[in-house]
C-alpha cells in the first residue's frame, strides 16, 4: 500500500463564513443569556485536546433539549452557517475547532439518564452525560457501561467519535455498544435511529452511520446503550518486562490463548517516570502492562494465574496484584495521569498524539520499528497502548517555539501510519479522523471510498454546516 503523498496538516485548513448580525440576534433573543458572545467562552468552545489552533466559533448556545438543539440547526440551515457540537472538549484530533467559523452548541446541559432498563440491560440518556456520571447513577442496578476512553468524555462525544479504550479487548466499542439514536438533523429534523431490542433487519443501519461521523451528518441528542452485570469479582495487576518487545509478545500469546482478560495496557518505560514523578508513585522504570480480569472469583484466580505463568516465559516479573477498588485504582493511576504526567514533563509543550491500531498479530512488528524510529528522533515522548486489540498511542511532546520538532514529529506520525496500514491496519483505531488524518484517510480506504462518503454527507447535509471541514474536504 502506498503511503500518503501529500503534505501532512501542519495547520487546519482556515475558511471561515460569515455568520449574519441577524442570525446572532435571534439567537440572542431566544435563549438570552444562553447564547453568549463572550471571548473567553468562544475560546473555551474554540479548542480540545490537539495541538491545533483556529478561531474560535462566533457564538456559544447551551441547549437544554432536542427541540432546543433543532431551533439551532434550523436557524443555522436558513443561514447556511456551520454548527460544531460540543461535550467536554476531549477530543484529540481537531473535532471541535470552527475552521469555518460558525456556532458552536454546547450539549453539556443536556446530561440526564432518561431511562434505565435493568431487565433489558440498557439505557438511555441525553448526549452531555458523562461516563463516569452514568456508572455512579447505575450502580444500584447492579450494571455498568464499560467503554472507558480515559477522559471522563460524554456519551455524546463518545458515540460521534466511536470512541472504545481501556475494556474494548474484552467488551468492545462503542460501534458494538450504541443500539439506537436520537439525532438533529441537518435540516433541523429529529430523527431516530435503532431500537431497544438487541438485533434488527430493517432497512440501512443508520445508527452506525452515525456512530464514528464526528459531528459531520447531525448532532446527536439521546443514545440507548447496551450495559453489562457488574463482574462478581475484579482484580488486577501489574507486570514489570525486561523489553517492550517481551510485554508485546506475552500480550499477543494471551489473546490468542482466548483468555479473556478485560484490560491489558502497555506503558513504556519513559511513560512510568514521567507517572513516577507526577504521582508519586514507585514503579520500577522498566515496560509494564496493567491487566484486569473481570468474572467469578474462581475464573479470576485461573485467568490470572494462566497470565502469569506466560508472563514469566517472556521475563516478566514484579508482579503486583490487586483485588479491592482502592488497590485496583492506585495501580490504573498509572495509565490514566499518563498523559497529565507527560504534559508535566516538558512544560508548555504541546502534545502531537498517534492512534494506530493493527492486527493483533503485527503488533510487535510494528510496535517495534516504531520504538525505533521515535528514539532516534531526538523527539521526547510517552508510549501507552490498549495492546489486547492491537491499539497503541504515542505522544510526541513538542516545544511549540520550535517548528523544526513539529516536521519531526509529523514524519513519525507519518511513517507509523504508512507502516500500520501495510500491516493490514488503521490510522486510527478510536480518536477518529478529525483535521489530522485527512490525508491517511484517502490511503487508507481510497478515493473510491471517501467519494462515496462524502456523497452521503452532501446529500444528507447539501449546505455543508454540520462541523465542516472534518473528515474529508468538501
Amino acid at each position: 500500500m502506498n503511503a500518503p503523498t501529500s503534505p501532512m496538516h501542519l495547520l487546519p485548513q482556515i475558511h471561515p463564513r460569515d455568520v449574519p448580525r441577524a442570525m446572532i440576534d435571534a439567537l440572542k433573543a431566544r435563549f438570552a443569556e444562553r447564547c453568549s458572545t463572550a471571548l473567553v467562552v468562544r475560546e473555551q468552545h474554540g479548542r480540545d485536546e490537539s495541538s491545533f489552533d483556529a478561531p474560535p466559533p462566533s457564538a456559544v448556545v447551551f441547549a437544554e433539549n432536542t427541540a432546543e438543539v433543532a431551533e439551532v440547526v434550523s436557524l443555522a440551515a436558513q443561514y447556511k452557517v456551520p454548527v460544531i457540537p460540543f461535550g467536554v472538549g476531549s477530543s484529540l484530533e481537531g473535532h471541535l475547532l470552527a475552521v469555518q467559523g460558525g456556532i458552536s452548541i454546547d450539549l453539556g446541559r443536556m446530561n440526564q439518564v432518561l431511562a434505565i432498563h435493568a431487565d433489558d440491560l440498557t439505557v438511555t440518556v441525553q448526549p452531555g452525560v458523562t461516563r463516569k456520571q452514568l456508572n455512579e447513577e447505575i450502580k444500584s442496578t447492579g450494571l455498568f457501561f464499560p467503554i472507558d476512553p480515559g477522559a471522563d468524555a460524554t456519551i455524546g462525544g463518545m458515540s460521534a467519535t466511536r470512541a472504545s479504550g481501556t475494556n474494548a479487548v474484552r467488551y468492545g466499542t462503542m460501534r458494538e455498544n450504541v443500539l439506537a439514536l436520537e439525532v438533529v438533523t441537518a435540516s433541523g429534523e429529529i430523527i431516530r435511529t435503532g431500537t431497544r431490542a438487541k438485533k434488527s433487519s430493517a432497512g440501512y443501519d443508520l445508527t452506525r452511520l452515525m456512530v464514528g461521523s464526528e459531528g459531520t451528518l447531525g448532532v446527536i441528542t439521546e443514545i440507548t446503550l447496551k450495559l453489562y452485570p457488574l463482574p462478581e469479582a475484579v482484580s488486577a495487576a501489574i507486570c514489570s518486562f525486561p523489553s517492550i518487545e517481551a510485554a508485546v509478545r506475552t500480550t499477543i500469546q494471551v489473546i490468542q490463548l482466548g483468555i479473556p482478560i478485560a484490560r491489558v495496557e502497555l506503558i513504556d518505560v519513559n511513560t512510568v517516570r514521567m507517572v513516577n514523578t507526577y504521582a508519586k508513585l514507585g514503579l520500577r522504570e522498566e515496560p509494564l502492562l496493567l491487566m484486569e480480569f473481570h468474572g467469578s472469583p474462581g475464573g479470576v484466580k485461573e485467568q490470572a494465574e494462566l497470565v502469569q505463568e506466560i508472563a514469566s516465559e517472556h521475563g516478566g516479573n514484579a508482579f503486583e496484584w490487586a483485588s479491592t477498588p482502592e488497590e485496583r485504582t492506585r495501580l490504573w493511576t498509572a495509565r490514566h495521569n499518563s498523559y497529565f504526567a507527560a504534559v508535566q514533563s516538558r512544560p508548555g509543550c504541546k502534545v502531537i498524539s498517534t492512534d494506530t491500531c493493527v492486527p493483533i498479530s503485527r503488533l510487535a512488528d510494528c510496535l517495534l520499528d516504531s520504538v525505533a524510529e521515535a528514539d532516534a528522533s531526538g523527539i521526547p515522548y510517552f508510549l501507552v497502548g490498549h495492546v489486547g486489540d492491537g491499539n497503541f498511542h504515542f505522544g510526541y511532546l513538542l516545544d511549540p517555539t520550535q517548528p523544526e520538532e513539529r516536521v519531526t514529529a509529523e514524519k513519525l506520525n507519518h511513517q507509523l501510519v504508512a507502516r500500520a496500514l501495510s500491516l493490514g491496519g488503521t490510522c486510527t483505531g478510536e480518536h477518529g479522523i478529525g483535521l489530522h488524518k485527512m490525508d491517511f484517510l484517502v490511503t487508507e480506504t481510497g478515493a473510491g471510498a471517501v467519494e462515496m462518503m462524502r456523497t452521503i454527507k452532501r446529500a444528507l447535509d447539501p449546505h455543508n454546516i454540520m462541523n465542516p471541514g472534518k473528515i474529508f474536504a468538501i
